[in-house]
């Protein structure tokens, strides 16, 4: 007698999946997009919960909960997001509506908006900074200031 067809949605000869908590099956289900070191990727990119940029990314918006911009990465354009994380280069404007961490290795360029801000000695700001409210933000009644650059290298800017 033949032998029973796997089971659907296994591998012949893979081990069993391991069975999933609550935990493990967010982590599992989250719809994460890495663009690895050396590819390029232009365009939109829709539904991506977690955005990871090893390589280059040129993208006119994209919404996701999380970016991570590792120290090889490079992403051009605009972004919003809840939390980010930059340890290569970020040209162009980021919105994170919860918290920008700035890593030593990392340099922003253009205009970053966020509630929380973090940077470490060695990282970069350069262009434009907007601490973000909870509530309805005033106007000023002044000039907007003048590009900023920020560096936390121990030496002066």
């Amino acid at each position: 007698m033949p032998a029973a067809p796997p089971a659907r949605g296994t591998i012949p000869g893979a081990p069993a999946p391991a069975p999933r908590g609550p935990a493990g099956a967010e982590a599992g289900e989250r719809r994460t997009l890495i663009v690895g070191k050396g590819i390029s990727l232009q365009g939109t990119v829709a539904d991506a919960e977690r955005l990871v940029v090893e390589g280059t990314v040129e993208s006119q918006m994209i919404q996701a909960q999380q970016l991570y911009v590792s120290h090889s990465g490079v992403f051009k354009g605009e972004v919003q997001v809840e939390e980010a994380e930059i340890a290569g280069v970020f040209d162009g404007t980021i919105t994170a509506n919860g918290s920008l961490t700035i890593r030593a290795t990392g340099k922003v360029l253009g205009v970053a908006r966020t509630k929380r801000l973090s940077v470490e000695e060695g990282g970069q700001l350069s262009g434009r900074m907007e601490m973000l409210t909870d509530g309805p933000q005033p106007r000023p009644s002044f000039p907007a200031a003048a590009p900023v650059l920020a560096t936390r290298d121990g030496g002066e800017s």
